[in-house]
């Protein structure tokens, strides 16, 4: 949806008034040590999307820490809306081998078809090239077939998921977790694994141990795929028959396939990122040539595409390099694919990936920069639990350093927080479909679309700009006037008639509701200047026009921001 001239014209000029320093990590300073409430907000905005309306007072009266021990545990918890709300997303629930025949084989179906036809024109024309027209090719096939609609329905999941979803910090995790191991699903198949990929192999595994979730991610055709391991094949003499028959015909046959060999070939993609980004860490330790070898030790897994459809994982024997390897002073020969398994193994239990996994969840639950304490402590625990993962996340909740006010609001939320937690403060209802994905997709965080392994940023340095601070005021303005299609709010449910007669008063009850009353003067001075001249209406106060913006400007403003 494209916003009006003037909105956008007063969006740019309100980002200058707020000023983007505002949302610039401060220095530390002595404060207060967090009340109740307080508290209630922090665990609401660290460990979930934002509170809802009412959730405050909700986990106040239940407890803070009876509401963590409660959210460490998601599998006790009754979701019935979130589900509910899920249930018409067919894709969600679709076999690899579904999607393959429902959504891909039709799309190459259409393509060949475009290019027998444009060889036939060749032939009419003399030779002259031809325009195959994919535009043309895809408008062949239904809206309700085309691939798109996967990534279209998994990122509507995800929205869901994270507005409506009692287990907020399980949805909090899967966030986590998929941008830690990320796949970019617009390159080619991911199109289609992607689905499997985080159903199967992430959302099952982040409460168990970090092994589990790393091999799963190992051997997801969508892992495989996106970092070409599943292509990675040994040398020649490396392999199973060339060792087998070193000499005779079978040397005479590779020599003369020549340049065949050059087919496949070695790819260290994956290991490279398996070590730097799923493990121990850019500073973990290991060499290049750590790399190279690990890279050897996972020859051969790949993709079972029997019949031409994409599978499952599989190995291959006959390309598994079965030479002498040494990665990290594990020495392998001789061996299959237990080999690939002992290193996951092997890395999953390394000092150096406690460290980094630690450091990873610390930043995205305290702070950007995490206390370096805090950092080994969770670490050791990590290795003291075999990996476990609710116990290393508990590890941190649970800390001082958790409800360290000088943590509190000093996180920038990511475009994907920022949009989940503006439809919750205002108790929206939302399908998760265009426009309100496009605008995450505008403030430069579209789902399942990174294409860097390294995934999307998760300190504040990486979204404070005044070109994302306009565009999250755009959204704001735009979810609060009620003109982003498919999702509807209702101010007057936030504020009292006599509130919302009175500008002064109508932002005050806002800022209550929306932000727990902590504005600060400098942006309470700003909006109050934008509703100089704004008239009301005491006979029908749900028709003021100063409510949509004074809750847009709210929602748009730094305090909002941080989490």
């Amino acid at each position: 949806m494209r916003l009006r001239t003037p909105w956008v014209l007063s969006a740019t000029a309100i980002a200058v008034g707020f000023g983007t320093l505002a949302l610039a990590a401060s220095p530390p300073q002595e404060k207060a040590p967090l009340t109740a409430r307080e508290k209630a907000i922090h665990v609401l905005n660290r460990l979930g999307f934002g509170p809802r309306p009412g959730e405050v007072e909700k986990v106040l009266g239940m407890g803070v820490h009876s509401w963590i021990e409660q959210q460490l545990h998601p599998e006790r918890i009754p979701d019935p809306i979130m589900q509910g709300k899920l249930r018409d997303l067919s894709t969600l629930s679709m076999s690899t081998a579904d999607l393959f025949e429902k959504f891909e084989r039709p799309l190459r179906e259409a393509r060949r078809e475009r290019q027998l036809q444009s060889g036939k024109d060749r032939s009419a024309k003399g030779g002259e090239a031809a325009d195959l027209d994919f535009e043309k090719m895809r408008d062949q096939i239904p809206p309700e077939k085309r691939p798109r609609r996967i990534i279209e329905e998994l990122t509507a999941s995800r929205l869901i998921a994270a507005a409506y979803s009692e287990r907020q910090l399980n949805e909090v995790m899967v966030d986590f977790w998929m941008n830690h191991f990320n796949v970019f699903a617009a390159k080619g198949l991911d199109r289609i694994f992607i689905t499997s990929f985080e159903r199967d192999a992430i959302r099952p595994k982040i409460w168990g141990r970090f092994e589990d979730l790393l091999m799963a991610t190992a051997k997801s055709p969508a892992m495989l795929f996106y970092l070409d391991n599943a292509q990675s094949t040994a040398d020649e003499a490396n392999r199973p028959h060339r060792r087998a028959f070193a000499a005779g015909r079978w040397a005479l046959l590779a020599e003369m396939r020549g340049q065949q060999r050059k087919a496949g070939g070695l790819n260290e993609n994956y290991a490279r990122e398996l070590m730097e980004l799923h493990t121990l860490g850019v500073d973990g330790g290991y060499t290049q040539k750590d790399v190279t070898e690990l890279a050897r030790v996972l020859t051969g897994w790949s993709i079972d595409r029997r019949g031409g459809q994409p599978g499952a994982f599989v190995f291959r024997p006959a390309v598994h390099d079965v030479g002498t390897k040494t990665v990290l002073g594990n020495r392998f020969s001789g061996g299959g694919m237990e080999e690939g398994e002992e290193m996951i193994h092997f890395l999953a239990r390394h000092p150096s990936t406690a460290h980094h996994i630690a450091f990873q969840l610390c930043q995205r639950l305290v702070a950007d920069d995490p206390p370096k304490e805090l950092v080994e402590r969770v670490a050791k625990k990590f290795l003291a639990t075999d990996g476990d993962l609710r116990q290393t996340v508990k590890a941190i909740v649970e800390s001082p350093e958790f409800f360290d006010p000088q943590f509190y609001r000093a996180k920038v939320k990511s475009p994907f927080e920022y949009v989940v937690s503006a439809v919750r403060a205002v108790g929206g209802d939302t399908d998760g479909r265009m426009p309100i994905v496009r605008a995450i997709a505008q403030m430069g965080e579209p789902l399942y679309l990174c294409q860097p392994p390294t995934g999307y940023s998760d300190v504040a340095s990486a979204w404070v700009n005044t070109g994302a601070l306009v565009a999250r005021l755009n959204f704001a303005l735009a979810l609060a006037a009620n003109r982003m299609p498919g999702t509807e709010i209702d101010l007057a449910r936030l504020v009292k008639p006599e509130e919302a007669a009175d500008p002064k008063k109508s932002v005050e009850a806002l800022s209550r509701a929306l932000t727990g009353g902590e504005l600060t003067p400098d942006t309470r001075q700003t909006i109050e200047k934008r509703l100089e001249n704004r008239t009301v209406s005491a006979d029908d106060p749900s028709a003021n026009t100063q409510l949509p913006l004074v809750a847009g400007l709210i929602l748009g403003s730094p305090e909002f921001q941080r989490q």
